[in-house]
């Protein structure tokens, strides 16, 4: 039977207060099931970021439910889960810029409590395994978003977040990294929760959620024939 890793039921976020309140999110509701992918797409300002801030716990709803791991989302050990269970991929690769590529990965792991050894590996995975002693200003943009899917990989995550990962990147080298990442959440079985304009890059989740062009008030995300 399929385990579901994260239930969303009435979900709901504005910022602002009183009259000058704006609703980003109301009323959204959706499953993901462990191992699953989802596309969140829409324009900016739809509140793709702000979901994932809110799965991640750096943003705390307004109001319906959110369950992660079994956990409630007002009883969940957020910085724990973030350290441990909860890979997050930004747009611009979010290293330190002191470390080498190598040591990225390793203190990424170290912070999990994975071991350091694997993670020449991840690297090696990901063609730059010749890079590791490189620091991020001495590589390409595509090399450092490969190095932070390196990061997150090493953890051994049970859900990704990704946030327009290859959105700041050419065509190719948003292709290649694109690549890297669905085929590492297969091998790997962790589950993936993708926010993205690129409607070719959504098309190889198995679930799409639109969130600029949603028709009725309890929101299920639509899954590939």
């Amino acid at each position: 039977m399929e385990k579901t890793l994260l239930t969303v039921s009435g979900l709901a976020k504005s910022f602002g207060r009183d009259e000058a309140a704006v609703s980003v999110l109301a009323n959204l509701t959706f499953d993901l099931p462990a191992g699953g992918s989802l596309a969140l797409m829409g324009r900016s300002g739809s509140g793709k970021s702000t979901l994932l801030n809110m799965l991640c716990g750096l943003e705390p709803p307004d109001a319906g439910e959110l369950t992660l791991f079994g956990q409630d989302h007002r009883h969940a050990d957020w910085q724990r889960l973030r350290r441990g269970r909860i890979g997050v991929v930004f747009q611009e690769a979010n290293l330190m810029p002191t470390l080498s590529l190598l040591d990225n990965v390793r203190l990424r792991a170290s912070l999990a409590g994975q071991p350091e050894a694997h993670c020449q590996h991840w690297l090696d995975v990901l063609d730059i395994g010749d890079l590791a002693h490189r620091f991020p200003d001495q590589v390409s943009g595509g090399q450092r978003q490969r190095a932070a899917l390196a990061m997150v990989f090493a953890m051994s995550p049970d859900l990704i977040l990704a946030d327009e990962p290859t959105g700041s990147l050419d065509r190719v080298t948003a292709d290649e990294v694109a690549d890297s990442l669905f085929r590492l959440q297969a091998d790997t079985g962790c589950a993936l929760i993708l926010a993205t304009h690129d409607a070719e890059l959504a098309s190889r989740c198995q679930s799409t959620l639109d969130l600029a062009h949603r028709t009725t008030a309890q929101d299920a995300a639509v899954s590939k024939p």
